[in-house]
């Protein structure tokens, strides 16, 4: 766990997040969550509909009818038929909005060369997926999806803390994501997207040694 600014960051494995203020919770991409006790997060955000991030076993150990708002691309409409919240919004790259005090604003997410056919990339932009910057009391939270080193990314403003994926294969490599961190240069970079589909934590070290911003290796937790 990272104590940030008031903030109780714990990275859950793969890219899952979770963003803790006083009773607050936000939730990313809940994947293979170790947990067998529910709770009910305030917002959960989901970048694209793709299993490691759309789950709907895991969406139902932090999601509840009462309480819970899930943020997600269009694309994840069908995955989020049967799943249980206060609330639903299906979101594309641009849009903003509120819940409760977090505002939040969606940005691309695409790769330019991981492909998974010649001339074909898994995670075209035009699919939808999307990250999110995410503002909690004044903290600027930056969650880029699946994702390559993209131009938009340098029109993020001030990031305080980037959550930046590392394995390469669907996503950026150590290297990749260590520019994209020496562009945005957040205060606090936190490697992810590694130990459960592709990647290890070797990625996550490599990363740390290019990257010029404070880089913290968060262990898996509930």
């Amino acid at each position: 766990m990272l104590a940030y600014k008031g903030l109780e960051i714990r990275w859950l494995g793969h890219a899952g997040f979770s963003i803790r203020r006083g009773g607050f919770e936000v939730v990313f991409d809940p994947y293979q969550l170790k947990t067998k006790t529910k709770r009910a997060a305030d917002v959960v955000f989901i970048s694209h509909e793709h299993f490691d991030h759309l789950s709907a076993n895991d969406l139902a150990k932090v999601a509840s009818p009462e309480k819970t708002t899930v943020v997600a691309a269009k694309n994840c409409m069908a995955g989020l038929g049967n799943v249980q919240c206060k609330s639903k919004v299906f979101v594309t790259a641009g849009d903003r909005g509120e819940v409760g005090d977090l505002r939040y604003m969606v940005v691309p997410a695409y790769n330019v060369n991981k492909f998974r056919s010649p001339g074909v990339v898994y995670h075209p932009k035009e699919y939808g997926g999307v990250g999110y910057v995410v503002e909690i009391a004044g903290v600027r939270v930056y969650h880029p999806g699946d994702t390559d080193f993209i131009p938009e990314m340098k029109g993020l403003g001030k990031i305080d803390v980037a959550f930046l994926p590392v394995s390469g294969v669907y996503v950026m490599t150590a290297a990749e994501a260590a520019e994209a961190a020496n562009t945005i240069m957040p205060e606090v970079a936190i490697p992810m997207h590694y130990g459960a589909i592709v990647g290890s934590r070797r990625e996550a070290e490599e990363f740390k040694k290019m990257a010029k911003c404070r880089v913290e290796i968060l262990e898996p937790e509930e």
